[in-house]
């Protein structure tokens, strides 16, 4: 027989792997999400090389992070978020960058 403490110590495990396939889930969304951004970043690019824009906007940077950052809960995540974004908004910059020198047909202007 199990005693309670082996009881409620198999319980915990059970519900970290629950959190953790929650985790896994809201990864896969958050890829292809990412994708997408990333995809609509290309766009971007295209079209501010069209239109002779650079592609570093920093107002637009901000409005991104504010929007973002009225989403939290709470200073903690604010903080995280942020962070996170940051990174994401510079990720994104470059990859626009890369990916406007391997269009042949674009020029900056």
């Amino acid at each position: 027989m199990k005693s309670d403490s082996t009881v409620h110590h198999t319980a915990h495990w059970q519900e970290l792997d629950n959190w953790r396939k929650k985790i896994d889930a809201i990864d896969q969304q958050l890829s292809a999400l990412l994708c997408e951004r990333l995809r609509c970043a290309e766009n971007i690019s295209s079209l501010k090389a069209q239109i002779g824009e650079q592609v570093l906007q920093p107002e637009r940077e901000k409005e991104v992070l504010n929007n973002v950052l009225n989403q939290t809960d709470s200073p903690l995540q604010s903080h995280a978020l942020e962070k996170i974004y940051r990174c994401i908004i510079e990720e994104t910059r470059m990859f626009q960058h890369e990916w406007k020198s391997t269009q042949p047909n674009l020029h900056s202007r």
